[in-house]
């Protein structure tokens, strides 16, 4: 029989009306054209447009005067062909230009799920019982592209849930460009990402065994204009697509965390950044940090990447590598297990495997770990989230797909001091799709990111249908009773 699990009456939706406003660009001809338009246009006609619409988006953009100036800003190289100088512009024609290279993206409108849920770090000014958490979200806007938002939540001693008002402002994160590349690993990514060969040894051979971007970024310039063929110079602009993928990102300290939106950046994410698995991570000397696991698509290659952060003001994101580092569904464990990092991965699509590591974005040797065993598991198994420790053993989430590409949850124990070893798997689902949470943008499918424990429940954050988020939980000591029970 199916353990008793309770659904929580509360359900999170998304939000069309939560917009950012993003740099709109339909390429240099167009954009000369438009420019061109602007500058015939007189200072007093230049006011009487741009004043309407600064105090009209005001009310929807924290600070649209700063957007449409950074936007205006990246047309400079434009300007200078035109023989325009840009320095001599007025604040208002400056402010018209930004706003005609400027759109709103809805980044909640399509779909608002898959989320993974840590503790908060400010856990201050709480009754007994209480836990201040954060909740990540996969949302999707126009053209299926996926961001990573969040949410604070309050879960009192009963383990209500309480998910607090969404602010006012979406803002996006200024992006520092700042790593230190290894050669040997950043070359080996570029081969896995069917760079040309050619290109990749002539820039190996420029380069110092460690780089900066600025570096590379000259080298590839200089590259490019020997070129004459139009596709050999797209092979180098790869490669610098592929140095994008490595940065930092900051958000202003006045924001709230449900205005921070981690927005595709890099030329290798364009098209989404899926199923973050957020994890608090505790390292050997007891302080803690948090680390994502994510998904980067660029329409046809697939890039895990890492995210860290202390404060989830700051984040710092690189890609992983290794035969390990491979599909989707990596999910790292909360701690160091016999001095090694641990992290559970889906490399070939349909099964879970484990592997060890001594560094916390090289992952090789990967194991086979669990197959579909049941029926409602039998298309794949994967992980759904970091596994939660427990003196019996780590809890493992699972999502399993069965008929009619049905996705439900499971759960299964892996020994503690060695988690190659599966103690325990449920022989039925956990949790699966109700009449009410089978439709939606992927019908009957229930998924998560990651859990967490709170009064000896177990609380799982879902997905349904890929459309909004719910809740439910279980009893833990009941779990790990049906678990230590099935072999």
């Amino acid at each position: 029989m199916r353990l008793s699990i309770e659904r929580k009456p509360i359900r999170v939706n998304p939000d069309p009306k939560r917009v950012i406003a993003r740099f709109f660009f339909n390429g240099n001809d167009r954009a000369k054209e438009v420019i061109e338009r602007v500058m015939l246009i007189s200072e007093d006609d230049a006011f009487g447009i741009v004043s309407p619409l600064l105090q009209e988006y005001s009310k929807r953009h924290r600070n649209i005067t700063r957007v449409l100036n950074r936007h205006c800003s990246k047309l400079k190289p434009l300007f200078l062909e035109l023989n325009i100088d840009f320095d001599t512009l007025t604040v208002y024609r400056k402010l018209l230009i930004g706003s005609y290279f400027t759109h709103e993206y809805s980044i909640e409108s399509a779909a608002f799920f898959n989320p993974s849920i840590v503790e908060d770090p400010d856990q201050t000014e709480l009754e007994d019982g209480q836990r201040r958490v954060i909740i990540s979200f996969r949302a999707v806007g126009e053209g299926h592209i996926s961001s990573i938002t969040f949410r604070r939540a309050l879960i009192d001693k009963d383990n209500n849930i309480s998910i607090q008002p969404a602010g006012s402002y979406i803002d996006e994160a200024e992006i520092v460009r700042n790593a230190i590349y290894n050669k040997k690993l950043f070359f080996e990514k570029a081969a896995i990402t069917q760079i040309n060969i050619d290109v990749i040894s002539e820039l190996e051979s420029k380069l110092d065994h460690h780089f900066e971007y600025a570096n590379l970024r000259r080298i590839i310039m200089d590259s490019q204009k020997l070129q004459e063929d139009d596709m050999k110079r797209l092979e180098y602009d790869k490669v610098l697509w592929l140095a994008d993928s490595y940065y930092e990102i900051v958000f202003s300290l006045d924001t709230d965390i449900s205005d921070r939106v981690i927005f595709p950046i890099s030329e290798y994410e364009r098209k989404g950044i899926e199923d973050a698995r957020f994890v608090q991570f505790t390292n050997d000397d007891g302080s803690k940090l948090y680390y994502a696991t994510y998904t980067a698509y660029d329409g046809s290659l697939i890039m895990p990447k890492l995210l860290q952060t202390t404060d989830f003001y700051n984040f710092k994101i690189m890609p992983l590598y290794g035969a390990g580092a491979q599909n989707k569904n990596l999910a790292l464990f909360p701690r160091k297990v016999n001095g090694k990092y641990v992290m559970i991965s889906r490399i070939d699509g349909c099964n879970n495997y484990i592997m060890y590591s001594d560094k916390i974005n090289i992952w090789e040797k990967p194991v086979m770990l669990q197959q579909p065993k049941f029926s409602w598991e039998f298309v794949q198994i994967g992980n759904c989230g970091s596994p939660i420790e427990t003196p019996d053993g780590w809890i493992m989430i699972t999502h399993g797909v069965g008929p009619m590409r049905r996705y439900v949850l499971g759960a299964s124990l892996l020994k503690l001091d060695d988690p190659t070893v599966e103690i325990g798997r449920l022989r039925e689902p956990l949790l699966i799709p109700n009449s009410d949470e089978r439709e939606g943008y992927v019908p009957n499918v229930l998924y998560s990111c990651g859990v967490i424990v709170h009064n000896n429940k177990l609380i799982i954050p879902y997905g349904v249908s890929d459309s909004s988020t719910a809740f439910a939980e279980v009893c833990l000591d009941e779990l790990l009773k049906k678990l230590k029970a099935v072999i």
